[in-house]
């Protein structure tokens, strides 16, 4: 008889909230042309020489690559310049999944600045552990990654 395995599944969410003292535009350009200049060090997946990109049109890929290997972290679903970009990607058994996170990104006028606010529903296998990390990475990436590199 073939080993089976049922593990149980969920649907939950975060949300990411970052006052960033810089246009619209700029944090637009900083989102979604510019990842490979803020994204973090530990959050290279590949190693350290490995370059983060978004494609920007329907389709299209942010991934991680290096010479030896690949990693697609998301699909681009929809964007809207300088309003809205929605991706969607999935975690494998590998790292806590299987899962799928459709990330949203949202800007808007913030007195000087712009608010960019990210939510990311999650569905399949998820748990808090899981959850806890998603919300602390994306925090660490946009609060000390993004918004220093568009302060600066």
């Amino acid at each position: 008889m073939p080993q089976v395995s049922i593990t149980e599944a969920g649907v939950t969410s975060y949300e990411v909230s970052v006052s960033i003292q810089s246009s619209k535009d700029r944090v637009w350009r900083g989102l979604t042309d510019q990842l490979n200049a803020w994204w973090l060090p530990d959050f290279h997946m590949l190693g350290t020489d490995s370059i983060v990109t978004l494609e920007l049109k329907p389709g299209g890929r942010m991934y991680e690559e290096t010479e030896g290997g690949g990693l697609l972290w998301y699909t681009v679903l929809a964007f809207d310049v300088e309003k809205s970009l929605d991706v969607v990607g999935f975690c494998t058994p590998q790292w806590g999944g299987p899962a799928t996170s459709m990330l949203s990104f949202r800007l808007a006028d913030d007195g000087d600045g712009t608010l960019l606010t990210m939510t990311d529903p999650l569905s399949g296998h998820v748990s808090q552990k899981q959850v806890d990390s998603l919300h602390s990475g994306w925090t660490d990436l946009l609060a000390k990654g993004l918004k220093p590199y568009l302060e600066q």
